[in-house]
């Protein structure tokens, strides 16, 4: 059995909210590559492009989209073990929890002791520092 028992430096929120600014102008560039520039894809397709586009990353790269690798600061499970499929699809639903309840899901990083969003609490993940 692998010893998943690690020490991470968390990162800091400035550096999660630039990742997600980054990730998420990607995104809209995917959007509009796909379906015009002046079409605006409806809220499945966007929110489909978005599962997509986190989960391959979360999963198949080591936890860092791109704007994550720019700030250097990736995702790892709070046990040191990869995501699973499943956790990047709940990490990404989080991502709407946390902005349904009144954006509380995103503030709660502000409080918690180890920068955790409701989206990190619900996978058990930690967003942390690279190198």
């Amino acid at each position: 059995m692998k010893d998943y028992s690690m020490t991470y430096e968390l990162a800091g929120l400035g550096e999660r909210f630039v990742a997600i600014l980054i990730d998420g102008l990607i995104q809209g560039m995917i959007s509009a590559l796909l379906f015009g520039a002046f079409r605006e894809p409806g809220a499945g397709i966007s929110f489909i492009i978005g599962l997509a586009y986190n989960w391959y990353f979360w999963t198949r790269q080591n936890g860092q989209t791109p704007g994550k690798s720019v700030m250097k600061i990736r995702v790892v499970k709070t046990d040191g073990s990869p995501m699973t499929d499943g956790d990047a699809v709940l990490r990404y639903i989080g991502y709407y929890i946390n902005s349904v309840l009144m954006m509380l899901g995103w503030l709660w990083a502000f409080v918690d002791s180890n920068r955790q969003g409701l989206h990190d609490k619900i996978v058990n993940t930690y967003v942390v520092k690279v190198g």
